[in-house]
């Protein structure tokens, strides 16, 4: 009888994760051992509030990754295992668990899963390398700008062309005009 309440709270633990798994655009797996509760809670707040940074038993969310349809992640649930739901910019996210990573070497970044694709920790690392949406963002504008203005251009010149054209036929005749008088 005993075993009941824990069997239910185990249950609503993987149906949470499994929640979280499949809302998230992403879920890095970390490695926190030897992290203080104020460090921990440093961490969360560093990723922003499109990030959830949870700690899991294994067997739990190995078992709600399963159901939540990610494959892949299995051998990185050993140890004691914390996972970042990012629901927002995962870029960003990346860069906050990176720089935190670094300041507290005792954070190992596992992997994760990205769109449903299993990911190294390399490959997490390489995300944070990339720049923020924001800034990709700004650089297509830029970019866009600059074509559209390369594009005002060309449509100007013909008509430019015949101005000047129109302009030296003009000046031709009034030379013309003046010698024959």
């Amino acid at each position: 009888m005993a075993d009941k309440p824990v069997r239910a709270d185990k249950a609503s633990a993987v149906a949470e994760l499994t929640d979280h798994f499949r809302a998230s655009t992403a879920t890095v797996l970390t490695e926190y051992r030897g992290l203080t509760v104020k460090e921990l809670t440093e961490l969360r707040r560093s990723l922003g509030s499109e990030a959830k940074y949870a700690v899991a038993k294994n067997t739990l969310a190995k078992r709600a990754a399963t159901d939540a349809g990610i494959e892949g992640l299995d051998a990185l649930f050993t140890g004691p295992t914390a996972l970042a739901f990012v629901r927002g910019d995962v870029v960003e996210a990346a860069k906050g668990l990176r720089a935190f990573a670094k300041a507290h070497p005792v954070l190992v970044i596992k992997g994760g899963v990205f769109e449903g694709k299993a990911l190294t920790a390399d490959e997490v690392n390489k995300l944070a390398d990339l720049e923020s949406r924001e800034v990709l963002l700004a650089k297509l504008a830029g970019a866009m700008k600059g074509n559209l203005t390369k594009a005002a251009g060309l449509f100007q010149a013909p008509l430019a062309q015949v101005a000047r054209l129109g302009a030296a036929l003009q000046e031709k005749r009034e030379k013309e005009g003046s010698a024959e008088a």
